[in-house]
């Protein structure tokens, strides 16, 4: 699929590749260079859309319990650099 550059540097999307990607007007796509010369686009996600990709393995946790968790980890830390 072919698009051309304007003088003004920009292009146009052909739909397939809109389509593709999931872009509507006004999208943000994000632009990779690769030391070959290739060039890649990505769709810029909101950090919404991240909601549910990730399963809880345990249930909800509580500020008490993360309180818990980050005293264990900075006492394990403290004894290993003792030794």
């Amino acid at each position: 699929m072919d698009a051309t550059v304007t003088a003004k540097g920009q292009i146009t999307l052909p739909k397939s590749a809109r389509q593709h990607l999931g872009l509507q007007a006004g999208d943000r796509v994000r632009v990779f260079l690769h030391p070959d010369g290739g060039v890649v686009l990505l769709p810029v996600l909101p950090a919404s859309a991240l909601r549910g990709m990730l399963k809880p393995r345990c249930g909800p946790v509580t500020i008490d319990d993360m309180t818990e968790a980050v005293a264990a980890g900075a006492v394990a830390r403290f004894r290993g650099s003792q030794q």
